[in-house]
Parts: C-alpha cells; sequence; structure tokens
C-alpha cells in the first residue's frame, strides 16, 4: 500500500492487530504467572460489571464519540440511496448474517472441535459483534478510500442514533436464538453505560469547544489529542480480558482461529452486500466504498463492553469479541485495497478533478 493510501491511518491503528497479538501475549502470562493481579482487579465490579475495565472502555469510546457530528444529520436527504444501502445492509441484514453464518461453522463444520456449550458462548459474542456497525475507525477506512467525509460523518451520526433503539431488541432476540438468556434490564444498562452516557458526554464536549474556541480548533487541535488515547484504553482493556481468559486460551488455542473464520467471512460478505448495490444504483465511489467500510466493520469496543456486563470478563462470549478486533484491522485493509482497485466501476462525481 502506497504512503498516500497510508498517511490516514495511525502507527498504532495500522499495526493494530500486531499490538492485540502482544496484548494476548502479555494477559495469557500475567494470568498464568501472576494470578494475584486479576484476582485482586475482579474484586472492583458491581451491578456484574467490571470497574477496572468500564474506566478503560470509557477512555476507548468517549473520544471517539466526540468525533459524531448530530448537525450533519440535517443532510440526510442529500444523497439518501447511500444511506437506505447502509442502513439496510447494517440492521436488516449483518446481525442475522453473522448469526447464520456463525452458528454453521461453530455448530455444525467445527462440531467436533469446539464443545456444545463452548460453541453458544463463542456465538453469543459473534452476535454482539454483528449488531454493533462500525463508529469510529470507519472515519479511517474512509479516508483511505477517499470517501466523502461530509457523508461518512452523517453514516456515524445515523447509525449511532439507530443502535440506541436497534441494538437491545436484536441482540435479545438473536441470543434469545440461540438459547442463551439474558436479561433486558442487563442488556438495557450496558448500552446506557457504554453508548448513551460516552455518547451525551462527546456530543456535550464537542458543543462547548466549538462554541469557545471554534469547529477548526476542534478538529484539528482538540481532537488529535485523543488519537492515541482510545488504542491505549482498548490494548489495556485487551490485556485485562486475555489475562482473565488466560486458561480457557492456554486450553482452547486453535479456537482462537476458529472464530476467526466465521468472522472473516461474514466481514467480507457484508462489504459485498453494501458496495455492489452501490455500483447498480450508480453511486459514486467516495459513496460506495465507506456505505461498503461502515457495515463490513464493527463497533468491537461496544462489542467486547456488553459481551463482559452481559457474560463477564472470563467468558468465552468475551473472548469471541475480542477475536473480533484481532481480525478486524487485516481484513478491512484488504477491503480497502479491494475498494480502491474497483473505482472504475463507479461514476465520477460532479465537480471532481478525478
Amino acid at each position: 500500500m502506497s504512503k498516500e493510501k497510508t498517511a490516514g491511518i495511525g502507527f498504532f491503528q495500522k499495526y493494530l492487530t500486531v499490538w492485540v497479538i502482544l496484548c494476548m501475549a502479555a494477559g495469557v502470562l500475567i494470568g498464568r504467572y501472576l494470578p494475584s493481579i486479576p484476582a485482586f482487579l475482579n474484586k472492583f465490579e458491581y451491578a456484574k460489571v467490571s470497574i477496572p475495565v468500564a474506566v478503560l472502555i470509557w477512555v476507548m469510546i468517549y473520544p471517539m464519540m466526540m468525533k459524531v457530528d448530530f448537525q450533519s444529520i440535517k443532510n440526510v436527504g442529500k444523497n439518501p440511496k447511500g444511506l437506505y444501502v447502509t442502513w439496510v445492509a447494517n440492521w436488516l441484514i449483518k446481525p442475522f448474517t453473522m448469526y447464520a453464518i456463525s452458528s454453521f461453522f461453530l455448530y455444525v463444520i467445527f462440531k467436533s472441535l469446539i464443545p456444545a456449550e463452548l460453541a453458544k458462548q463463542y456465538l453469543a459474542g459473534a452476535i454482539l459483534l454483528g449488531a454493533a456497525p462500525c463508529t469510529a475507525m470507519v472515519f479511517v477506512w474512509s479516508l483511505l478510500t477517499k470517501g466523502n467525509p461530509a457523508y461518512t460523518v452523517v453514516q456515524v451520526a445515523t447509525n449511532d442514533l439507530i443502535i440506541l433503539f436497534a441494538f437491545v431488541p436484536i441482540v435479545k432476540f438473536l441470543l434469545g436464538m440461540s438459547n442463551v438468556s439474558v436479561p433486558w434490564d442487563t442488556l438495557i444498562l450496558s448500552v446506557v453505560l457504554f453508548v448513551v452516557i460516552p455518547l451525551a458526554g462527546g456530543v456535550l464536549t464537542r458543543l462547548l469547544v466549538t462554541k469557545k474556541k471554534g469547529l477548526e480548533y476542534f478538529e484539528k487541535q482538540f481532537l488529535p489529542k485523543f488519537d492515541n488515547v482510545t488504542i491505549a484504553g482498548l490494548l489495556l482493556t485487551l490485556i485485562l480480558i486475555f489475562s482473565f481468559q488466560g486458561e480457557t486460551i492456554t486450553s482452547n488455542p486453535l479456537h482462537i482461529i476458529l472464530i476467526a473464520v466465521p468472522l472473516t467471512i461474514q466481514t467480507f460478505f457484508i462489504f459485498f452486500i453494501s458496495y455492489l448495490p452501490c455500483k447498480w444504483l450508480k453511486l459514486p465511489h467516495n459513496v460506495a466504498a465507506p456505505a461498503g467500510m461502515i457495515g463490513a466493520s464493527n463497533f468491537f469496543e461496544l462489542s467486547v463492553a456488553v459481551a463482559i456486563a452481559l457474560f463477564g470478563t472470563t467468558s468465552p462470549a468475551a473472548l469471541a469479541t475480542t477475536v473480533g478486533v484481532l481480525t478486524e484491522v487485516p481484513v478491512m485493509l484488504i477491503l480497502v485495497k479491494i475498494a480502491n482497485s474497483t473505482k472504475h466501476w463507479f461514476p465520477i462525481p460532479d465537480g471532481s478533478n478525478e
């Protein structure tokens, strides 16, 4: 990939998979040789939510929520076809194909390799990933494919609003289909903790800073200060999770690869389900590419947070969501390459110099 194409992705983001693998190794070693650390941290819980993990997840999610500009929603009508494709793929197709593909692999293809009870927990983690379309890294994928920035902002803003209303019932329904019982109040509390509160904080911060210093200062100077905070929060969260998961991983190392298979297939499938209709609708590439990217990638930070809140830090479901983090960057970079190499499929937008 050329320097021009990778200029929009930071050092930590570019090598996120490497950092995740290192965090996995560090966490497993801590869990195995320093078990007193996770045991001590496990004491800090409220309503089955790990307080240390919750704090780190807020550190992760809050900077992302500051990027969401709800004022952009007034521009929804300017290119509604691309948004319709995104909404249909993300909310009417993606959660259900994740359930179908993951069930097929975990219960049928890998039946002899994964015990049924573990498969059920891994499926629960996959469902949480499938029900949460990306709201943060999509800005990076859009930049790498020269997507329309204004359109991407509208996508993210509308998806964040839909998450507030659609995430809980979809997850409840699909977990019920998987014979996993989850109380409504726990699920709703998770969304309040890890979507509503950081989203409200991010929107308030954006309004206050923009009002005081202006939009240019906010976007060019204020937001960049938090770029590495999000990644640091994610990596520390993963070290904690893997320290709790040490025994599960050392007992079933092959399971990491097996879980990654349906997640990877789902990512490619959803990308093309979103990308190709944009071609048929004759939308410009700078709308089609981010439309494909937002569906293909996951809001894995939310998925990890909800998995921990619902099932605990030591649960196989939480492990499955972290495998989503592990596979996300390399797979999405492949899709970026595919999108950039098929640019000629799409009409050149009016006023373009290309």
